[in-house]
């Protein structure tokens, strides 16, 4: 039996499959710089490449095209960084109040409240930046951890296959459904 409440746990479940289901597979693009383009070479890199275009990806998500709104997200992550996970919701929520088009302030805050177990918050804030952003894996990734916490392997495993579809070669993630695959294997997906 789960400790956690049925409620919130059913709502993790409808979220988990309202997204898994909305996200398209990323689709190429005529520019190199262009996010769908670099998700397309992501998909289909070696690990140094795969490496380089990560690294892209997430300077371009961290971009909010506005120097006021990167440093809240800059001061939100160096609080979490330092321990201070009430500053970073602070800062962080400065963040999503000002720019709520801005999907990496978002996930960066689902980060802190997850850390602060605050998994209901968390699990809003993860569904907001795959609504604005559906193919960013970081965001998918942590909706797979906090599946995985809820005691559903099958559903995180689900999640971690979704974002090595779009990044094989994320350590992380590679290592998490490993971690779950002798669990669910044999069992219908």
């Amino acid at each position: 039996m789960s400790k956690w409440n049925p409620v919130l746990k059913g709502t993790v479940a409808a979220i988990f499959v309202t997204v898994m289901f909305s996200i398209p597979l990323p689709a190429q693009s005529a520019d190199p710089t262009d996010e769908s383009m670099l998700l397309e070479q992501l998909s289909q890199a070696d690990p140094a490449d795969a490496a380089r275009l990560d690294r892209q990806l997430r300077a371009l998500w961290d971009a909010s095209g506005s120097p006021a709104m990167d440093l809240l997200l800059r001061r939100g992550r160096d609080a979490m960084a330092a321990g201070d996970v009430a500053q970073a919701i602070e800062h962080l929520t400065a963040l999503t109040d000002h720019a709520p088009a801005f999907a990496e302030g978002y996930h960066a805050r689902a980060a802190a409240y997850f850390e602060a177990g605050l998994y209901g918050p968390a699990l809003a804030d993860l569904e907001r930046t795959l609504a604005l952003n559906p193919n960013h894996y970081l965001a998918i990734y942590g909706l797979g951890t906090i599946l995985e916490t809820f005691g559903e392997p099958e559903l995180a495993y689900e999640a971690y296959s979704r974002v090595l579809a779009i990044h094989p070669h994320h350590d992380e993630v590679t290592k998490a459904a490993d971690r779950l695959r002798p669990d669910i294997e044999g069992k219908a997906l």
